[in-house]
C-alpha cells in the first residue's frame, strides 16, 4: 500500500474512533471545511445531503442524540488516491428498546489530505426485538 493510501487508512481509523467516541471535533478534524455527507435515508436517490461543516456535524451529533449508544463495529477501511471505502456494522437502540444491527459502507472522496465527501449506504434490515 503506498504512503499516501496508508495515511488515508489512518485518517479512516481516527474518524471512525472519534464517531464511537461521540467526539465531534475529532470527527470534524478529519473533514474539509466545504465537507459534505450524504446520509443513508432521505427522500432523494442520494438519501439526505448535508453541506457545510455546521449542517454536517449537526446531522452527526443527531445520530448520538437519537441513539445514544451507537456504534460503527467492525471496520474495515480501503483506499486508492483520493476515494476510500469504509466498511463497517450500524448497532444502535432505538428509543423504543429495539435494536439496529445492520451492514454499511461509506464510499469517500479526499481533498487535501481529509474528506470531503461522506456518502454512506445501510442495509435496509428489519429492527429487532429487545432481547
Amino acid at each position: 500500500m503506498s504512503a499516501e493510501n496508508q495515511k488515508t487508512v489512518a485518517l479512516l481509523e481516527a474518524l471512525f474512533a472519534a464517531f464511537n467516541r461521540h467526539d465531534i471535533e475529532g470527527v470534524m478534524a478529519c473533514l474539509t471545511d466545504d465537507c459534505v455527507f450524504e446520509g443513508a435515508a432521505g427522500n432523494e436517490a442520494f438519501g439526505t445531503r448535508f453541506i457545510g461543516t455546521d449542517a454536517v456535524a449537526a446531522a452527526f451529533v443527531k445520530v448520538w442524540t437519537t441513539y445514544p449508544d451507537v456504534s460503527w463495529q467492525g471496520t474495515s477501511h480501503f483506499a486508492a488516491g483520493d476515494r476510500a471505502v469504509s466498511q463497517w456494522t450500524f448497532c444502535a437502540t432505538c428509543p423504543d428498546g429495539r435494536r439496529i444491527e445492520a451492514d454499511g459502507v461509506d464510499l469517500f472522496t479526499l481533498k487535501g489530505g481529509k474528506l470531503a465527501l461522506k456518502q454512506a449506504f445501510r442495509k435496509d434490515r428489519p429492527l429487532l426485538d429487545p432481547q
